[in-house]
């Protein structure tokens, strides 16, 4: 399945995590630019939304206008040049950056990946460390954020690598597995289950669900995206070629996915891109919420 693409920006540090605010501007992580960036349609410029240091992995808007994003400071080779510890971190529609929490039941993150907020309001997401396929050195884990800001560990992982994560609107928390090629679903009463295994080489980063409930899942070494429904059932492929990591549906039935290039984990290539794809599909709303 081949659509036509239109490069939105390029020239991006590891771009990771969009999201699509109100105003149709696309937010992003920026990760080798310690910055989320945005993309504005109106003007076709991008630019700094706020610099917040460190090596932020997803970003999204709450209900409270602003901006959440995980903070992951090593990426491969890669380290922030200015240290941020991992954690979530909150930027105000002022710019105003802050740290919200940097550990859950009493264990410091290891590296906050991606997140997404809950038809409860809370905040969840990814603690999946650093990269390292061949040591392992971080033991997975899904963790949630109150509103009042108390995080607690939802579900303690093995050393799997969980990466991309979304809420079901019956509250489901649905995340991949980078390293056992896995799609989980985690059911509010606590039942887990693994509904997909990804093709040989489709390694899955990001995920997010289509009006039907369908995920669309960026495949980093595969240079697409599978398309799967809400029960496992392959339903097909969407070729873009590149490097993809993470997505995000726009308005207008487009997907918007962050595509950072040649494949390089040291910093030293600025060739990410934001990317659009008209796929004809609706995304499903994303939650929102906050935390105080």
């Amino acid at each position: 399945m081949k659509k036509s693409i239109t490069v939105c920006t390029g020239g991006l540090g590891h771009p990771e995590g969009p999201y699509e605010l109100d105003d149709g501007r696309i937010i992003y992580a920026n990760t080798y630019a310690s910055a989320i960036g945005v993309w504005d349609p109106k003007t076709g410029k991008a630019g700094a939304y706020a610099n917040v240091g460190g090596g932020p992995n997803a970003c999204m808007l709450g209900s409270d206008g602003c901006v959440y994003s995980t903070q992951t400071p090593n990426v491969g080779a890669w380290a922030a040049p200015v240290h941020r510890p991992p954690s979530i971190q909150k930027t105000s529609p002022e710019g105003k950056v802050e740290i919200l929490v940097t550990e859950a039941d009493g264990v410091k993150f290891d590296g906050p990946n991606d997140l997404a907020f809950g038809p409860d309001g809370r905040l969840y997401f990814t603690d999946s460390g650093d990269w390292a396929p061949d040591t392992r050195p971080h033991p997975g884990r899904i963790v949630v954020i109150a509103k009042n800001g108390k995080a607690s560990v939802l579900e303690e992982l093995d050393h799997v690598y969980p990466n991309g994560i979304v809420i079901e609107p019956d509250g489901s928390v649905v995340w991949v597995e980078s390293y056992t090629l896995k799609v989980v679903r985690r059911r509010p009463d606590g039942a887990k289950e693994v509904i997909h295994t990804m093709p040989e080489g489709h390694i899955p980063d990001g995920l997010k669900i289509d009006s039907g409930g369908n995920f669309w899942i960026t495949a980093v070494t595969a240079g697409g995206v599978d398309v799967i429904d809400k029960n496992g059932k392959p339903l097909h492929f969407l070729e873009t070629g590149g490097t993809i990591l993470n997505c995000v549906f726009g308005k207008g039935g487009v997907l918007y996915c962050c595509d950072m290039g040649p494949f390089d984990l040291t910093g030293a290539a600025m060739n990410g891109r934001l990317i659009k794809v008209d796929v004809g599909v609706e995304g499903m709303p994303l939650f929102r919420g906050a935390i105080g």
